[in-house]
């Protein structure tokens, strides 16, 4: 029988839907949802106001959503069940740093696309996306789905800094580190997907920098994260904590 994951162990996006009361849906379902909501949203508005080069670009930030809220519950899922650490839990889910990741995140990108991009572009990205003049409404859902991708971005990078401290703190057997090493490997995925988004910013080369920056950073912390723990085995022997 699976536990119920307490509080602590658990990302704010699980607690958020967990903590609805009488709801219990599964992941498919869950994920299905929200990537139903945000496209209806996106095409009611793209209608509304005559935005339909809007539609392509929003259904691929809503898709990457989509698919980092799915990433996330296999990751924590797969940290459960491992038994990991209970220091590794609490670090992991239990600080709500990816929270805070995400919320800088969020500001460092809206003061981009309201500030920065329109001083150093020809064409500032929301007026590419929602024209010269654009709709209040078209705007908070334009940053209503940014914040979703962004949240599970603050989420990737902080699962991937706190897989490197696991492995610097903790050692385990070798079938339990290909476990993490699988697990990590979710991460890295996650941020691949997100490369979806270069097609779309290429005339803006901060966030093609940032963008790309931030999946060779994934990329090579989760790899030190597994050199280290292969690493320790081999001096240690290989030990469970």
């Amino acid at each position: 029988m699976t536990r119920t994951p307490e509080y602590g162990e658990t990302w704010v996006y699980e607690s958020i839907v967990g903590a609805l009361p009488g709801v219990d849906l599964s992941d498919r379902l869950a994920i299905g949802i929200q990537f139903a909501v945000f496209e209806a949203a996106l095409l009611v508005v793209a209608a509304a106001y005559g935005l339909w080069g809007a539609v392509v670009p929003g259904t691929v930030a809503v898709l990457v959503a989509a698919v980092g809220s799915w990433l996330m519950l296999r990751y924590s899922r797969s940290v459960r069940a491992l038994r990991s650490p209970e220091g590794y839990r609490r670090v992991l889910f239990g600080s709500n740093i990816e929270v805070v990741l995400g919320v800088v995140a969020f500001v460092l990108l809206v003061t981009y696309l309201f500030v920065t991009d329109p001083r150093t572009s020809d064409v500032p990205l929301l007026t590419e996306i929602l024209g010269p003049e654009p709709p209040a409404l078209a705007v908070a859902l334009l940053l209503l789905i940014l914040w979703d991708v962004v949240y599970r971005i603050g989420t990737c990078w902080w699962a991937t800094v706190a897989g490197l401290w696991r492995s610097i703190v903790y050692e385990f057997e070798p079938k339990t580190t290909r476990e993490y090493a699988r697990t990590d490997g979710l991460n890295v995925a996650f941020a691949g997907v997100q490369l979806l988004f270069v097609p779309f910013v290429l005339g803006h080369p901060i966030l093609v920098g940032a963008l790309v920056g931030h999946v060779i950073a994934v990329v090579a912390v989760a790899a030190l994260s597994v050199l280290l723990q292969r690493r320790s085995q081999k001096e240690s022997g290989g030990t469970t904590p």
